[in-house]
């Protein structure tokens, strides 16, 4: 099934319709959208429901800047919602490079940077302490290239002498709307077989590979994943993958030992996000189908893995295509009717708003709009739910 979508973004003038969508959603009030009073602005009131439902529940699983833009996103709806949405990331740890690498090889951490833009993308208020938190220091010796919210979740690490407390404490300090967990504990290495028959380790020497990646593996093999992480999981209405570098921010959570078999036994809808562009290297020539094919191929036996693939329509202005074109980089072909044949739905929208970006922007999915499907998304596993339960 193939099927078109215009997101209803979230916005300061919808956010009180919204909050009454979601809560005659999950039953916490007795009220049809009819009922919504628009003078008022207020719900009427009615005897109390028999037996509330329990908060709507995503877990979104990936890394980098991919899965910060999407939580971003449902930030605003985790505030509309008043307690009747819970959000989770499940966050990739092999970085490598940069101020993260320099901290995992001189402190013995897991690397923090991609745990602290989700941080930060999940903080209440995007002000003083979030720019405090991405705070790169631009001089001084030890300190140049490392930002204020790496040093101080490895400080915080060697305070309570384990990462994911630390990061549990952090995201309290930052007032995140949600829970964050590192998809393992254990110190992981990404390693890769490239088309040419070479292997390559570690995600900074991988992503910048001009040879096709064949396989992608961790170091040390089936790395345990924290039990929060499974719960989660196992609870959700909906799980998300993606967007985010296929090979290096989504697929390494995948690897994790009891990811996927948790995924595939979880009764929630599992959703894709479809990349906007070729990664060049990693994803040159890469159909929407082949980053599925990927996913599918690196969880070995487990199945009910993917249900929905999202896919973007919205056109890219030309002008910002260019530098990318420069590269060997185009746009991801969604090639629907192979998708199809993979057993999954295809939810296709404008995921883009870029209209009035500037020359040498980056092409990246509107944070609005890919939370908007997602919140469709999560919806109808929900109701998927209560049908299992009936």
């Amino acid at each position: 099934m193939c099927y078109s979508f215009a997101p209803h973004v979230l916005t300061t003038q919808n956010i009180s319709t919204y909050n009454c969508f979601i809560r005659c959603f999950l039953g916490i009030h007795r009220c049809g959208v009819r009922s919504w009073n628009r003078r008022s602005n207020r719900l009427p009131r009615k005897s109390p429901p028999a037996g509330p439902e329990s908060p709507l529940k995503i877990v979104s699983i990936g890394g980098g800047t991919g899965l910060s833009t999407l939580l971003r996103g449902l930030k605003r709806y985790v505030k509309a919602a008043e307690g009747s949405l819970e959000l989770t990331a499940i966050v990739t740890v092999t970085d490598d490079g940069g101020s993260s690498g320099r901290l995992r090889r001189e402190f013995d951490v897991l690397p923090p940077g991609d745990i602290r833009s989700c941080m930060v993308a999940l903080a209440e208020h995007e002000g003083l302490i979030s720019n405090l938190f991405q705070y790169r220091f631009s001089a001084g010796r030890g300190l140049k290239g490392h930002s204020f919210g790496n040093l101080f979740l490895t400080a915080m690490t060697h305070l309570t002498g384990d990462f994911a407390h630390a990061v549990t404490l952090s995201s309290q300090v930052i007032s995140a709307l949600g829970r964050i967990y590192p998809a393992t504990s254990a110190n992981v290495v990404l390693e890769a077989t490239l088309a040419n028959g070479r292997t390559m380790r570690g995600e900074t020497r991988i992503s910048r590979s001009t040879s096709r990646i064949e396989r992608i593996t961790l170091r040390p093999r089936k790395p345990k994943p924290l039990s929060e992480t499974l719960d989660a999981i196992a609870q959700a209405d909906l799980i998300t993958l993606g967007p985010g570098s296929l090979f290096t921010s989504v697929i390494p959570n995948l690897l994790v030992d009891g990811i996927p078999q948790a995924i595939a036994n979880s009764p929630a809808l599992k959703a894709y996000f479809v990349n906007l562009m070729w990664q060049p290297g990693e994803t040159t020539n890469f159909r929407a189908s082949d980053h599925v094919e990927a996913i599918l191929r690196h969880c070995g036996k487990a199945r009910n893995l993917l249900d929905v693939c999202v896919v973007n329509t919205g056109s890219l202005p030309s002008r910002l295509l260019n530098p990318y074109q420069a590269k060997s980089a185009q746009p991801v072909d969604n090639d629907t009717e192979n998708l199809q044949a993979l057993g999954l739905e295809v939810v296709s929208a404008d995921l883009l708003r870029m209209s009035r970006a500037k020359i040498g922007a980056k092409i990246r999915h509107d944070p609005g709009s890919i939370a908007a499907v997602a919140m469709e998304l999560a919806q109808q596993g929900r109701r998927r739910k209560r049908k299992l339960k009936l």
